[in-house]
């Protein structure tokens, strides 16, 4: 315990100007001096070291700082787990596990084709877990993965290779249909052609679909196709593609003008 004895200087504003018998000054709040000082009143200020309330306090910290390590510091970002869901001639569907990143935030998700980052990125906004990748070469072999930055760093999924199809491999077509003027038996022959070829077929447009087969435009499918650059093409080209044995170029069969900005699916 220490004890100074002060002289009251001047008080003024809430604050006084006490002064030591060796002359040191100091300011010190006039609410904590006793009722009835004035300039020129002698104090004494006692202080003393409240040991346990600084371990106590201590003792917050130390488990504050604990719960906020069991929290945000000891589980980063899992590494993404990559896949490829559908491969054509031209294109492929790149498809990743739902990001586990615990309490981090993603900043960005990156593509990479043989090591060379691609131009698509994917972030949090977005709320998706696939890419489709289009303009690929027939019968080539690529490598992908993908890198995640968070705010807690940066993660790299694992590698996969996929081979796009040869022009005779037909499996890769995935086909959804729109609107006929004899819907049926049309799209019940169409179906079968389709089982036959080993080619796939859905109700519903999704990012599998490769092609839509329609007669004319129109109807939810149509608008679907459209929205993500869906080949829309008439039944002839998938009886063309039976009868030569190989996927056939899309262009010819379209029932819709094509886009200037849409790449020429085969």
């Amino acid at each position: 315990m220490t004890s100074v004895q002060f002289t009251v200087g001047r008080l003024d504003a809430g604050m006084a100007i006490l002064l030591t018998e060796d002359h040191h000054l100091i300011e010190f709040p006039s609410l904590l001096l006793p009722k009835g000082v004035m300039s020129g009143s002698i104090v004494n200020i006692t202080v003393n070291r409240n040991i346990a309330e600084e371990e106590r306090k201590m003792r917050e910290f130390w488990n504050l700082q604990e719960k906020i390590l069991a929290k945000f510091g000891q589980a980063g970002p899992e590494n993404p787990v990559l896949r490829v869901r559908n491969i054509t001639q031209t294109s492929l569907i790149l498809e990743w596990d739902t990001l586990d990143l615990h309490t981090a935030s993603l900043r960005s998700l990156d593509i990479f084709k043989n090591d060379t980052k691609l131009a698509q990125n994917v972030t949090s906004s977005t709320g998706t877990n696939h890419i489709k990748l289009s303009g690929l070469d027939v019968d080539h072999e690529y490598e992908f993965h993908i890198v995640i930055k968070t705010t807690a760093g940066n993660r790299e999924s694992n590698r996969v290779m996929a081979r796009t199809h040869k022009m005779e491999d037909l499996t890769g077509i995935v086909v959804a249909f729109g609107a006929f003027d004899q819907p049926e038996p049309t799209i019940s022959e169409l179906k079968e052609l389709l089982d036959k070829m080993g080619a796939s077929w859905a109700e519903e447009v999704t990012t599998d679909t490769t092609h839509l087969l329609a007669q004319r435009p129109g109807g939810e499918n149509y608008e679907k196709a459209v929205k993500h650059s869906i080949p829309v093409v008439k039944p002839d080209w998938l009886i063309q593609c039976d009868k030569n044995k190989k996927i056939q170029p899309a262009l010819p069969y379209y029932i819709v003008n094509v886009p200037s900005n849409t790449e020429e699916q085969p």
